[in-house]
């Protein structure tokens, strides 16, 4: 069936989309394959359901290879499921809720795990059954606070869901790694470049876990990676600790005057002009910072947190954020200061010398009655220059363990470029990336709060233990978009493209058209998808438009044809050819068909 651009409902932009971001925002608004319905809610046009049914293909394609087999669940759910495993109160504000008619509350489906358990739940009981891998493709729904980067970070996206069951952990391990080269089969399809990393559960739950990240300097994800192999989300990146250290030598911890200090480098300038070392000059890394945190829960409890590290380094807000799932994070604010009156605004430290006598100002112990965790480098024996809680004032030979004791270890301070792996495989880099695919190892955290138990072959009950497996398939056809379009517009691999041809009627005459129709009909007739220019306009409006919509050949039907000849142009190199009109049919069959 030849497709006819002047019937095809689309319409090209000549200018930029007022809330585009990234590239693959602002190409595909003006190529006419999607349109801005309301904030990160998008419209899927004729051409942009072609691409987005293609990435749905080698999905489906790869799940059914592994024997997982695809079901459909509704997008509306019942909030019972949910609250058994406690994640209609996790997911916070996150979570689209609704009442119908009657008051009962519904949600629109941000994940299906509950709803997976409960129907194999419902239908199978015994280990005969397992293992068993199910999937779906749908839509999800997500009320994002900052939707962005249009299908890249939106309210509405489609997803491939997929859950694998089996009765022991061994069968949960193959699971995974079935799952894991399936994924790897559908991103080398899908044609961008990508790398696997080891990344956290979060709210998910469950142990091993690694994302899916297609490489692109847009992306939100920041990930490291070594030049022996390691790579990990950052959220992931755990600081090995060193080891304690011998503080026999170092004297009682005492305060000094530290005016106008308020910031490290301030403070790292009067200390090597008040109190010089005799082996070297101090520097922020001899400081211990103490952040403060305001960590609000799903239930809308509130708690402070400090956070203890060397003052060369900054907490990373999302590295803080996962490590205190499903809480969020903020700094705190003037009015928090205030309120809190223990807490000294640049001048804060974990403990305070009160007639002479040195006491444990805070954690667990201290009359604030707040937590405080360091930074795993902030370990027993180690010495260091840190607030008083008085203004002005700071201390100095102030030593972990001997002379304050924090509630635990958080690693969430910033990673560094050049930092060492934590396997010794070298010094890490930094690169950003999108998210495009998770898999986890959920193990029996859904199946126990929901009950999943099969009879194992001693007739004795066990519990399910489940994998969970994400492929952000509408946020697929961004990431291609973005790793392959140009300053000219996009630029479809031929998997994915909506049509294998464009042909151009590039010129005025009954030949020219009578031409381009016959080439159509003849490779419409040979199985290539072709997109027929058809339209009365000038040939400099649909090169352009070709250019946008980025089909990866295009055929153009113009002046050249006098001769016997027509150009084909390759939307990828930008390659051009005049080729004999005689002979081009067979030269696209040949190109398409491999």
């Amino acid at each position: 069936m030849i497709t006819r651009l002047s019937q095809l409902f689309f319409r090209t932009l000549r200018e930029d989309p007022a809330d585009a971001e990234v590239p693959s925002h602002r190409w595909l608004v003006r190529a006419g394959y999607i349109r801005r319905a309301a904030p990160g809610i998008y419209t899927w046009l004729p051409l942009g359901l072609k691409v987005l049914g293609g990435v749905e293909q080698v999905v489906r394609e790869e799940m059914d290879a592994i024997g997982a087999q695809e079901v459909r669940f509704p997008a509306l759910l019942p909030r019972e499921p949910y609250e058994a495993t406690n994640r209609w109160t996790e997911y916070g504000a996150n979570l689209f809720r609704l009442k119908d008619r009657k008051g009962t509350d519904y949600l629109l489906g941000p994940t299906h795990e509950e709803m997976f358990t409960l129907l194999v739940k419902d239908l199978y009981s015994s280990y005969k059954d397992l293992p068993l891998s199910l999937y779906q493709i749908q839509t999800k729904y997500r009320d994002e606070a900052r939707p962005r980067a249009g299908l890249l970070r939106g309210r509405e996206f489609v997803m491939k869901d997929s859950y694998s069951f089996d009765v022991d952990d061994a069968g949960l391990a193959a699971s995974y790694e079935a799952h894991r080269q399936a994924y790897v089969r559908i991103f080398d399809r899908l044609g961008f470049e990508y790398v696997i990393v080891k990344a956290t559960s979060g709210a998910m739950g469950g142990s091993a876990s690694e994302e899916f990240l297609a490489v692109s300097p847009t992306g939100e994800d920041t990930f490291v990676r070594s030049p022996g192999g390691y790579a990990a989300n950052v959220e992931a990146v755990t600081v090995p600790p060193p080891a304690e250290q011998d503080a026999s030598g170092i004297g009682a911890a005492h305060t000094v005057d530290t005016p106008n200090t308020g910031t490290i480098v301030e403070l790292v300038d009067v200390a090597n002009a008040k109190f010089p070392r005799a082996d070297r000059a101090w520097t922020a890394a001899d400081t211990l910072k103490n952040v403060v945190f305001k960590l609000t829960y799903p239930d809308s409890r509130t708690e402070l947190l400090v956070v203890g590290l060397p003052g060369d380094r900054d907490v990373d807000l999302k590295r803080l954020e996962a490590a205190v799932a499903p809480a969020e994070a903020a700094p705190v604010t003037d009015e928090d200061f205030q309120a809190n009156p223990g807490l000294v605004k640049g001048y804060i430290g974990p403990i305070k010398v009160v007639d002479g006598v040195v006491e444990q100002h805070l954690g667990v112990e201290g009359p604030l009655k707040l937590r405080y965790l360091t930074d795993p480098r902030v370990v027993a024996g180690t010495a260091w220059i840190t607030g008083s809680n008085l203004v002005d004032t700071h201390m100095t030979d102030v030593v972990a363990g001997r002379d304050f004791t924090a509630d635990g270890v958080i690693d969430v301070a910033e990673v560094r470029a050049g930092d060492p792996a934590p396997d010794g495989s070298g010094p890490l880099s930094l690169a950003r990336g999108i998210e495009m695919g998770h898999i986890f190892q959920l193990g029996r955290k859904y199946a126990e709060a929901l009950g999943l138990k099969v009879l194992d072959e001693n007739g004795k009950l066990v519990t399910v233990t489940m994998g969970s497996y994400g492929v952000g398939v509408s946020r697929a056809v961004a990431a291609v978009a973005e790793a392959t379009c140009d300053d000219r517009g996009l630029c479809w691999p031929r998997e994915l493209a909506p049509f294998d041809v464009q042909i151009l009627a590039a010129g005025k005459g009954e030949e020219i058209t009578a031409t381009a129709e016959r080439l159509a009909a003849e490779l419409d007739v040979a199985g290539v998808r072709v997109l027929l220019d058809d339209r009365k306009a000038s040939p400099g409006v649909k090169f352009t438009d070709a250019e946008v919509m980025g089909m990866p050949t295009s055929v153009v039907v113009g002046r050249s044809l006098a001769d016997g000849l027509v150009e084909v142009r390759d939307r990828a190199t930008g390659e051009r050819a005049e080729v004999p009109v005689t002979e081009v049919v067979a030269q696209l069959i040949a190109l398409v068909k491999g």
